[in-house]
């Protein structure tokens, strides 16, 4: 069966933006509920862009050490669908706060030098164990700070058993997008800023581009297997 790696943007604060991810093809869109970040959004400000996302498009909120209860006063007003962690969070913490506010969530690993991986197998297996709204991994560079920061990491360390789960980010950009999934062949990409004019501030011809770039990806893949 022919796969169609998913495509979150991440890091929106502008309705332009939001229109211009979803009319590009998007499934999912990004929103960063952490104040140290110039990606950063209010509660209020998300709400009212999640409100004209159209059905089957996925506002997911990004959060870093967060508390529980400030988790759910942002979900009460950026009603969002999906939590991503991106911080120091133990599986334990991620397990109450998703249970707090009834969302599945996504736990970001940021790929330092020296990982292996055994390791990558190792925090599936614990984020799995912790909670059953645990749906996977988001593989992203170290960098100092939480956030994005550009870098790509070595793919070959993911480990194929968990590839078709992981959502890929990281570095990455047009120019690799259609390699990075023919070599990781990852449920889905997560791009920020890649495809900005400036930190929080998108390029609708990059997001369009970029989505191009790993649809081609998934034509010669699908033709790949037409020919096994």
């Amino acid at each position: 069966m022919t796969h169609r790696t998913r495509i979150k943007i991440c890091g929106l604060t502008r309705p332009q933006d939001v229109q211009s991810a979803v009319a590009a093809g998007a499934d999912a869109v990004g929103f960063v509920f952490y104040p140290k970040s110039p990606r950063y959004i209010a509660a209020a400000a998300a709400g009212r862009l999640i409100a004209e996302i159209p059905p089957f498009v996925t506002p997911v909120g990004l959060f870093v050490n967060a508390t529980p209860e400030e988790v759910q006063a942002i979900v009460a007003q950026a009603p969002i669908a999906m939590l991503q962690f991106h911080g120091d969070e133990t599986p334990e913490q991620c397990a109450a706060i998703a249970q707090a506010v009834n969302r599945p969530f996504i736990r970001a690993i940021r790929v330092k030098e020296g990982m292996q991986a055994v390791d990558l197998l190792e925090y599936e297996s614990d984020y799995r164990a912790a909670s059953t709204l645990f749906t996977g991994l988001l593989l992203d560079a170290f960098v100092d700070g939480y956030g994005g920061g550009g870098k790509v990491f070595d793919w070959s360390l993911i480990p194929e058993s968990i590839a078709p789960r992981v959502v890929l980010s990281g570095g990455l950009s047009v120019q690799n997008a259609t390699d990075a999934v023919l070599s990781v062949s990852p449920y889905a990409v997560d791009i920020s800023s890649g495809v900005e004019q400036d930190k929080g501030i998108k390029d609708a011809v990059k997001i369009r581009a970029f989505i191009a770039a790993v649809r081609t990806a998934d034509a010669v893949a699908a033709a790949a297997d037409q020919t096994k």
